[in-house]
């Protein structure tokens, strides 16, 4: 009996015609053990992404300069633990453990997006980090919203529609800025300059260095690959660059008239490589107090366990 005429077989050929047919695989379905493996993969360096990626701008809770800047902020900082909650809530619809992909992390053993690993040294980073890398995020997100995993795809429609919601926070302090004063000006586009080619890095390595885009993409997993996202972005972002008054720190940006598309230069992939092996500006600093946090609220996780506990206790007695 060949593999294709086993049940097994015929569990793989529905999971085909499934994933084909441009519909979503649900947790109790039949799924490939790559197709699982990758998922959680994938999903938990998202979860963790949204994590991390609090601690950036949550630096500048305090010192942001009104108190109107200081509630968006703080809005901002809770709706990126939320897609974190949101995204590991979807890895263990896959069977992967919470606590374990929490200790992968703060070990070091999975990775999160680089974008996080660079420091916010003035308030304009903030604005920055809103329309450059949550724009980049969106480009990134939106397609997944037609993932073919369910639970993944309906967790990014609300991480979207937040996402979209920081952006326009992002250009809007800008804008406010570019009206400010000549130093405001100057952080703004010094920030511009910081964050451009990190944010282009966020899309992955070129697509001949991406090993799994290919399997990812025939399961519907990713729709696009690193590259056309990446052009997308930049198609996206240089007419905004231009609305705010800011100059793109890319010599060989120019639009090209035959291919429709903005060419632009190569990143350092050397420096993103360094980044995501763990010798970023902020690496050890991120990881360092993401740990301690995880530390420091054992006691609320015991508690809650404690008291999760008594109440079921007190449920079978009752019964």
């Amino acid at each position: 009996m060949s593999e294709r005429t086993t049940p097994e077989g015929e569990l793989e050929r529905q999971f085909e015609r499934t994933v084909a047919a441009e519909a979503r695989i649900e947790p109790r379905d039949w799924m490939p053990d790559g197709y699982r493996r990758t998922l959680i993969r994938q999903i938990a360096q998202h979860a963790h992404s949204e994590i991390i990626g609090m601690q950036p701008e949550g630096n500048w809770i305090t010192r942001a300069p009104s108190l109107r800047r200081k509630a968006i902020l703080l809005a901002k900082v809770q709706d990126e633990a939320g897609h974190g909650l949101y995204l590991y809530s979807a890895t263990e619809t896959l069977g992967a453990d919470r606590e374990e992909l929490t200790r992968n992390l703060i070990e070091g053993r999975q990775k999160y997006s680089s974008i996080f690993n660079y420091p916010t040294l003035t308030f304009a980073d903030v604005g920055v980090i809103g329309w450059l890398v949550d724009g980049a995020a969106i480009c990134n997100q939106v397609p997944l919203c037609r993932t073919s995993y369910g639970p993944y795809a309906r967790a990014m429609i609300r991480i979207c529609k937040e996402e979209s919601f920081h952006q326009r926070q992002g250009y809007e302090l800008l804008m406010t800025m570019m009206r400010g004063t000549e130093e405001q000006r100057r952080m703004v586009q010094d920030a511009t300059n910081r964050w451009w080619w990190p944010s282009l890095m966020m899309f992955g390595p070129p697509d001949g260095d991406s090993p799994n885009t290919r399997q990812s993409m025939a399961w519907r997993i990713k729709r696009h690959t690193n590259d056309e996202l990446r052009q997308k972005f930049v198609d996206m972002t240089v007419p905004q660059a231009e609305r705010l008054g800011v100059t793109l720190p890319d010599p060989e940006l120019r639009w090209n008239p035959e291919r429709g598309h903005y060419d632009f230069g190569t990143p350092d992939w050397a420096e993103f490589k360094r980044v995501v092996s763990g010798d970023g500006p902020c690496n050890a600093q991120r990881l360092a107090h993401r740990r301690k946090a995880h530390e420091d609220g054992a006691w609320v996780r015991e508690a809650a366990a404690a008291y999760a506990a008594r109440r079921s206790a007190e449920r079978k007695g009752a019964a």
